[in-house]
């Protein structure tokens, strides 16, 4: 029957839930110097990884996770079905160059910091109506292509505000399959563009906290679940000034008892490595899940997982024009 897959506003629960059979992550030298070093598969060696510029070392490095996670169950980029994926720049170059050379068909995702999330929404949903029986869902960003693009090319030396955060060179992909061994997609809460009039752009965290609290809050409600159902909700890259706000609007919003909460951007960095609010960017949340979230789950650490990638919906041009700052999260629930 049409439509009975929709549960509440927003949310969709799926009938055959998705397998992560496999999943890989690359990060930067910060990155992987940070408190979860141990758990990513590769840390580069500089910024470049090898190449010319960093726009294509951005593309290499999203690239070699995808086959970095399909070598893990023994299968080749021609395996796939189909690859779901996108990037911080626009056109979205990065991934689009990586599926130039991975030769699997590819749907690009923009999303801004919650792309991981849409990636992941987008192939459990093709894969449950039955359209594909193996994707790859994935994200990247890099922390020198971002700033170019979005704020001042790092050689200026432009000093940053404390509310700025760090935009991650990371990579993050997973490997769905329709049956399998391994932690579950269950559910996924789509997200609604909010916007509170935030028009800093050196403080996304304010402007992306609401969405995040928005969409939690409707997954609850959707799924009818009491807030302290999961081992842990986390939300993708508010860092420490947008979680302080989440958790203030937990409690005006009557998200009561509060849920076992954390942020990427707040996990990804020690307080000492200079990434003053945290980390940001598609590759913050995706890197986190795909390093040490989904290896807890695997150890038996994490059984239910809600995960909720949050996007800041702004660009160069929007930003010139004083438009403020749409906010968007999207929840997908995994578990073992």
């Amino acid at each position: 029957m049409p439509g009975t897959k929709k549960k509440g506003a927003q949310t969709v629960v799926f009938d055959n839930p998705l397998v992560l059979t496999a999943w890989a992550s690359i990060v930067g030298p910060l990155e992987g110097g940070g408190p979860w070093g141990q758990d990513f598969d590769w840390i580069m060696e500089d910024y470049l990884f090898g190449e010319q510029t960093w726009e294509k070392g951005e593309s290499k490095m999203l690239r070699e996770t995808v086959k970095h996670a399909l070598n893990k169950r023994n299968l080749e980029p021609a395996d796939a079905e189909l690859f779901v994926a996108g990037d911080l720049l626009n056109q979205l170059v990065s991934t689009n160059f990586a599926a130039r050379e991975l030769s699997i068909p590819f749907l690009g995702l923009y999303g801004a910091c919650s792309t991981m999330a849409e990636s992941l929404i987008v192939s459990s949903m093709l894969m449950d109506g039955g359209f594909f029986d193996r994707t790859v869902a994935a994200a990247c960003s890099h922390h020198y292509t971002a700033e170019r693009q979005f704020r001042f090319p790092t050689e200026q030396g432009v000093q940053k505000p404390p509310s700025s955060q760090w935009t991650a060179t990371a990579a993050g992909a997973v490997l769905l399959e329709s049956v399998g061994v391994g932690p579950r997609i269950t559910a996924a809460t789509i997200g609604r563009v909010v916007d509170m009039g935030q028009k800093d752009i050196a403080d996304m965290g304010s402007a992306m906290a609401p969405a995040a609290v928005d969409t939690i809050k409707t997954h609850f409600k959707d799924m009818n679940l009491p807030t302290d159902y999961y081992d842990l909700v986390v939300t993708g890259d508010l860092g420490k000034i947008g979680m302080a706000i989440a958790q203030q609007l937990f409690i005006k919003d009557g998200v009561s008892p509060r849920p076992n909460y954390s942020d990427c951007g707040v996990l990804l960095f020690d307080d000492n490595q200079g990434a003053l609010s945290g980390g940001s960017g598609c590759g913050c949340s995706a890197c986190i899940l795909c390093g040490p979230l989904l290896k807890k789950m695997l150890a038996g650490d994490i059984k239910k997982l809600l995960f909720i990638a949050t996007g800041a919906l702004m660009s160069p041009l929007s930003s010139f024009q004083g438009e403020s700052i749409p906010g968007i999260a999207h929840a997908v629930v995994i578990e073992n």
